[in-house]
């Protein structure tokens, strides 16, 4: 597939794709960067860059992701790298004198990125599969070896080593090595979307905004980003959520003051008064499926919920996998969150034979904590409905919705994976209203519309 050829469709593609890889980018959003690229010089890609930017990405971690796809989208060449000041014969020892140099010099230069596409065209394609070759990055960087170089760097840079020169000097090195790094890839990706197409590597090289990614799917890496979210979500949701109550429906008539105001005016009760609103705060009973296929999903739920409890009454915590245990006490306050959840599998009776049985557990639930649900609660089920072909025990849980204020059901699979294999979705949210709630983005969502 061929990169598409005027400007109108490459602008129409880059928003399609800034939409596929989750950033929210709206059909007006989508016109106002079309407006801006007629009063720019579009020969400036720097500016072209600036002013997509500023009509389309609203947070800085969706500039990541942004700035991946301009680069598919608006290369800053194409084709085979430009000539360097380096000989095409050159031999390795003199091609890492020369990156030497330039690492210790400004990655910004475009000598930098120009020496990095001439080793990409240098050493990059190798063969994939029998008959066909392609465009990695590993063969480049091992040939040229820039973390080898530091100790010849570091020479020629300091007089006199260690201190903070030496401290500097590293931290300016490491940079530049990354920078390298980066502008090899970025070219990889260039040639790649060349061969291949720009939207098939733009699908499979650009990973969603943290606040997209799935639960069940998340990296490692991707894990500990998440949970820095969670507390600056949390803040942000209280203070949503305390406005709303501030702006919540007015008091009810003060008939007493009314009448006693009304004197002043005969008897006529211009001016009403109103008894001040009693705020709402409801409990909140969650119960959790703490099994290992949704874990990653109980783990930030359970810490948003936690982070939220001020705007509850009372909250109370239950975990189970085919049997079920309170374990509200493991989040007293004060209590390190991730703590509890890490205890959460050890310290609760939540496991007889170790298969979901969400039957079984709605059953032990109302049996031994019948008390945990009433006219002001608001009850949370977090699981995939996913019960083992197990008796699911319908009549159970439309008695617990039944007796609670709000019943609400999040489920982190795809809707689309509801009702098969084992999965009583429809059969539960006949019962329970459930939501698909697979990334932060849904959660703070609903945690919204909950409180």
């Amino acid at each position: 597939m061929t990169a598409p050829a005027s400007l109108v469709d490459r602008h129409v593609g880059f928003v399609h794709a800034l939409r596929e890889a989750g950033l929210p980018v709206s059909p007006a959003e989508g016109l106002d960067a079309a407006h801006a690229l007629m009063v720019i010089d579009l020969a400036e890609r720097e500016t072209l860059r600036e002013a997509y930017a500023a009509t389309l990405v609203k947070r800085p971690a969706h500039r990541p992701g942004f700035d991946l796809l301009f680069d598919l989208w608006f290369p800053p060449v194409t084709g085979p790298a430009a000539s360097t000041d380096v000989p095409d014969d050159a031999a390795l020892p003199e091609l890492r004198e020369r990156l030497a140099e330039l690492l210790m010099g400004d990655p910004a230069e475009p000598a930098f990125r120009e020496f990095a596409r001439a080793m990409v065209g240098r050493f990059g394609q190798v063969q994939a599969a029998p008959g066909r070759q392609s465009w990695f990055s590993f063969p480049v960087l091992r040939a040229l070896s820039p973390e080898t170089l530091v100790a010849r760097m570091l020479a020629a840079m300091l007089d006199e080593r260690g201190g903070l020169p030496e401290k500097v000097a590293r931290r300016h090195i490491s940079r530049t090595i990354e920078a390298f790094t980066e502008a090899v890839a970025s070219d990889v990706r260039r040639r790649i979307a060349e061969e291949s197409g720009v939207e098939k590597i733009a699908r499979s090289t650009v990973r969603p905004p943290i606040d997209r990614v799935d639960f069940l799917r998340a990296t490692k890496e991707e894990l500990a980003r998440l949970r820095r979210e969670v507390y600056p979500l949390a803040r942000r949701l209280a203070t949503r959520l305390s406005i709303r109550q501030k702006r919540g429906r007015r008091g009810r008539l003060d008939f007493r003051r009314t009448v006693r105001a009304s004197l002043s005016t005969g008897g006529v009760p211009l001016t009403t008064h109103l008894r001040p609103p009693r705020p709402h705060r409801p409990e909140l009973v969650v119960l959790c499926d703490a099994s290992d296929s949704v874990s990653t999903f109980s783990h930030f739920t359970l810490l948003l919920t936690f982070a939220l409890r001020e705007q509850f009454t009372k909250v109370r915590a239950f975990a189970f996998v085919d049997t079920v245990d309170e374990i509200t006490d493991l989040f007293a306050p004060g209590a390190d969150v991730l703590d509890a959840i890490g205890r959460l599998t050890d310290e609760a009776d939540i496991v007889r034979f170790g298969r979901t049985d969400y039957g079984h557990v709605f059953e032990r639930f109302a049996e031994r904590f019948p008390d945990a649900v009433g006219p002001r609660t608001s009850l949370l089920i977090l699981g995939d409905a996913r019960s083992n072909y197990q008796v699911p025990a319908l009549g159970t849980l439309k008695r617990l919705a039944g007796q609670a204020r709000h019943a609400y059901w999040l489920n982190p699979e795809p809707r689309a994976q509801w009702d098969t294999g084992d999965s009583l979705a429809t059969a539960y949210g006949s019962v329970v209203p459930m939501h698909e709630c697979r990334n932060v983005a849904q959660l703070a969502a609903f945690v919204e519309t909950l409180a």
